[in-house]
């Protein structure tokens, strides 16, 4: 997959996309774990009810966009939409059974190594990170272990919900490498409604075979699931896609991990679950990450590229 090609300067708007995306998918899990209804149920109506809202405003106002990624060169753009799509797919099919598996905390925590996977994938790209970039992802990740208070359990059901989580988190790496590329040139609708349409198929037929449940549920777990998509799903993951046109796939993950404490307040909160006293260290230490990424990666990105002197034609003697 080539890199992305540069990004104009961050905005307001942006910023401010981003800000509300890391409120909206904070209310995911804890969401998840209080549904009475299977994982990969909700995760398909999640995906499905979100096209359902994007779809006619996409097909009123996209119609030629939409041509375009099935001729030409634009069929490469569509793919990347339909991969992330899958992506996306595994991404839930993993992460969301972890949520019910395991502790909210730990589910949280493990899917918040996403940003050392995109970091590895910015490497194959050939665009490997500068140093600060990585000590800022490991302090990120490990506040985000601490804030959440991660305890991997030792029953077989909590360490099948750790080892989900973890694969989750590669997963959503590459669905969010494959989103950098597509927003360079689609729309964050076009981009959305395709990588959400396509999650959907992938998720419905695991569901059909899976045999899972898909309908019958009580009103209590229906308003989760219309939280779910109203919050985390088109105000989260939407926004988040919105600004991979302006911020680096890496950069997005290491904010997304602000989701972990977000995330671990609410379950206590909301759930009972109490996180350990070390989470306001954890967070500390997520915040003090994260800047240093954001702040760290902008000066890397901003620093000219050294220039090869010419060489010297005249002989130096000795």
């Amino acid at each position: 997959m080539p890199p992305p090609s540069p990004r104009p300067s961050l905005d307001p708007l942006t910023t401010g996309a981003v800000g509300l995306a890391v409120v909206a998918v904070s209310s995911s899990a804890p969401l998840i774990a209080y549904a009475a209804a299977p994982a990969l149920a909700i995760a398909f109506w999640r995906n499905l009810l979100a096209v359902a809202v994007l779809s006619p405003f996409a097909l009123a106002r996209r119609r030629a966009e939409f041509r375009r990624l099935t001729v030409g060169v634009g069929r490469r753009e569509g793919l990347f939409c339909v991969l992330s799509g899958v992506a996306l797919a595994g991404h839930f099919a993993t992460w969301v059974p972890s949520a019910q598996l395991t502790s909210v905390a730990t589910s949280t925590a493990l899917v918040a190594t996403q940003p050392v996977w995109q970091g590895l994938i910015a490497r194959a790209q050939g665009r490997p990170l500068p140093r600060v970039v990585w000590i800022g992802i490991a302090v990120a990740v490990g506040g985000a272990a601490v804030a959440t208070g991660v305890d991997v359990g030792v029953s077989g059901r909590a360490v099948l919900g750790d080892v989900l989580a973890l694969i989750g988190a590669m997963f959503a790496a590459v669905y969010t490498a494959f989103g950098e590329r597509a927003r360079v040139s689609i729309s964050t609708t076009t981009y959305t409604t395709i990588c959400y349409g396509i999650c959907a198929l992938i998720l419905l037929a695991l569901c059909l075979v899976g045999g899972v449940r898909l309908t019958g549920f009580d009103g209590r777990t229906w308003l989760a699931i219309l939280a779910l998509v109203a919050g985390a799903q088109l105000l989260g993951h939407s926004m988040f896609n919105y600004a991979l046109q302006k911020i680096p796939a890496t950069t997005v993950s290491v904010l997304i991990l602000l989701e972990a404490p977000g995330a671990a307040l609410l379950g206590w909160a909301w759930l009972g679950q109490v996180p350990r006293p070390y989470a306001l260290l954890g967070m500390a230490l997520l915040l003090v990450g994260v800047a240093v990424v954001v702040l760290g990666g902008g000066r890397a990105a901003r620093r000219p590229a050294p220039v090869a002197l010419p060489a010297d034609p005249t002989p130096l003697n000795d």
